[in-house]
C-alpha cells in the first residue's frame, strides 16, 4: 500500500510540473510550448519602431508589452548625420565640374521615403543640416517636402552655402517629395524613378546631386537618369546593387549594419525562449562563442531598444560591402540543437517589394534562423495596409515568439490586441 501511494504521489508531481512549465508539442518542425499565454511570449519589433508618426514620440506601451519585448533597429540620427557628411565631403572633394551649368549653385533633389517615418525624417534632416539648407520649426529641423524650389523661395528649406578654395557656392534643394504611390505604399522606387524624370525634364543641368532616403529609390533615379548624366547619387542601406553601382558613379550609401540587426532580431527571441540573460551572445559570449563588440551596436534601456551603428560606404571602401547578405563573422557560429531546441517564430516583412528588407534583411534572417535553431515563418506584406499582415496572424498560439515589422509605426496596438485575446 505504501509503495502504491509513493508511486501515485510521484506520478502526480510529474504532471504538476508539466502543468507549470507548459506542455510541449511539435508544430511545423519546431517545439511549441502551448501553455504559455500569447501575451507572455517574446516579442521583437524591428525596423519600424512603435511611435507616433507625427511627433516621433515612442509608444512605450508597445515597447514594454511584456518582460520579453524589445525593439531592434539602428541609430537613425547617427546614420543621418553620416549621410549628410558623406554628401558634404563629396562636394568638397569633387567640386571641379560639379556645378554643371556654372551658375554658382550646387543644386540637389531629394527623395523622401515616408514623411511620417522617424528614419525618413532623420535622414532628411541630416542632409539638410549638413548642407546648410535646414530650417528650424517647432519640432526641430523641418522635414517636409518642398515640392519645387528652383528660385530658392521655399520656407521649408533655405539656401545654404559652401566655400571650397576661394569660391563660395550656394547650396539649394531644388525639389523634394514623398515617394508614395497611388495605392499608398511609401519608399516607392518606381515613384522615385518617375520623379527624377519629371525633375530632370524641367530643371536639366541645374541638378548637380541626387540624394535619397534609401537605396531603393536612389537606384531608381540613378538608373533612370543620373547614371547616364554623370550626376552623383547618394542613398542609404548599402543594398548590394547600390554598392556595386559605386563603381559606375553612384556617390555612396550608408550601411546600417543589417547583418547585426538581423542577428539581434532573432538572438533576442532565442535568449528569451532559452530563459538566459538577454545579452547572451550579444555583450557576453554564448556557448558557441558568438558575441558583438561595442563598436557595432548599443542598448538603450529606457526605450528597450537595441541599435546597430552605421558605416559610410564610398568609393574608398565599397568593395568590403559588395555582398550584403553575409552574416556578421563574430556571430556566425552554429548553436547546439540539444542545448537550444528548435522553436517556432512568426515574422513579417511589412512590404515584400521593399528592396532592403527583401534582398538584404530577410536573406540574413534566413541564415541566422538556421544558426540559432529557429523555425521562422516569413510573412510578406503589401506595404500599404496593416490588415494585410495582421489578418495572417490568425493562430498566434502555434508560435513561441513574434518578430513584427509594421506598415505604420502608429499601429502596434493592431498586433498586441491579437496577442491579448
Amino acid at each position: 500500500m505504501k509503495k502504491f501511494l509513493a508511486l501515485a504521489l510521484a506520478i502526480f508531481m510529474v504532471f504538476a510540473l508539466v502543468g507549470c512549465s507548459g506542455e510541449t508539442t511539435t508544430e511545423g518542425g519546431g517545439e511549441t510550448t502551448t501553455e504559455v499565454a500569447n501575451n507572455e511570449k517574446p516579442l521583437v519589433w524591428f525596423n519600424r519602431q512603435p511611435s507616433n508618426s507625427t511627433t516621433g514620440e515612442l509608444d512605450m506601451e508597445a515597447l514594454s508589452f511584456n518582460d520579453n519585448t524589445y525593439y531592434v533597429g539602428f541609430d537613425a540620427n547617427q546614420g543621418a548625420e553620416l549621410q549628410g557628411q558623406m554628401v558634404l565631403d563629396y562636394i568638397n572633394n569633387n567640386i571641379d565640374g560639379l556645378d554643371r551649368n556654372g551658375d554658382g549653385i550646387i543644386g540637389y533633389v531629394l527623395a523622401i521615403g515616408d514623411i511620417g517615418h522617424n528614419d525618413s525624417i532623420a535622414r532628411t534632416r541630416g542632409v539638410r543640416s549638413a548642407l546648410g539648407t535646414a530650417v528650424e520649426g517647432e519640432n526641430g529641423i523641418v522635414s517636409d517636402a518642398v515640392g519645387t524650389n528652383t528660385d530658392g523661395s521655399s520656407t521649408v528649406v533655405k539656401d545654404g552655402s559652401i566655400t571650397v578654395g576661394d569660391t563660395t557656392y550656394i547650396v539649394r534643394e531644388l525639389a523634394s517629395q514623398e515617394m508614395k504611390n497611388s495605392s499608398g505604399a511609401t519608399w516607392d522606387a518606381p515613384t522615385a524613378g518617375n520623379a527624377i524624370s519629371t525633375w530632370s525634364a524641367s530643371m536639366g543641368d541645374q541638378i548637380d546631386l541626387v540624394v535619397s532616403n534609401n537605396d531603393g529609390m536612389g537606384m531608381a533615379m540613378f538608373n533612370g537618369w543620373s547614371k547616364a548624366e554623370g550626376v552623383p547619387t547618394f542613398g542609404y542601406d548599402a543594398n548590394a546593387d547600390a554598392v556595386a553601382a559605386i563603381a559606375e558613379g553612384y556617390g555612396g550609401t550608408i550601411s546600417q549594419h543589417a547583418d547585426v540587426q538581423a542577428y539581434l532580431t532573432l538572438r533576442l527571441v532565442r535568449n528569451a525562449l532559452d530563459g538566459v540573460d538577454i545579452n547572451t551572445g550579444i555583450s557576453t559570449a554564448d556557448d558557441a562563442g558568438n558575441t558583438l563588440s561595442e563598436d557595432v551596436y548599443y542598448y538603450d534601456e529606457a526605450s528597450r531598444s537595441y541599435y546597430a551603428l552605421n558605416v559610410a560606404v564610398t568609393g574608398e571602401n565599397y568593395e568590403d560591402f559588395l555582398d550584403s547578405t553575409v552574416p556578421y563573422a563574430p556571430v556566425s557560429n552554429q548553436l547546439d540543437a540539444t542545448a537550444h531546441p528548435t522553436k517556432n517564430v512568426w515574422l513579417d516583412i511589412y512590404n515584400s517589394s521593399d528592396n532592403f528588407l527583401s534582398a538584404t534583411y530577410q536573406p540574413l534572417l534566413q541564415k541566422y534562423d538556421d544558426l540559432l535553431n529557429l523555425n521562422v515563418e516569413y510573412i510578406g506584406g503589401d506595404g500599404q495596409n496593416e490588415s494585410n499582415i495582421v489578418n495572417r496572424l490568425g493562430n498566434p498560439s502555434q508560435y513561441d515568439a513574434f518578430c513584427i515589422n509594421m506598415v505604420k509605426t502608429d499601429n502596434a496596438a493592431s498586433y498586441t490586441a491579437l496577442l491579448n485575446q
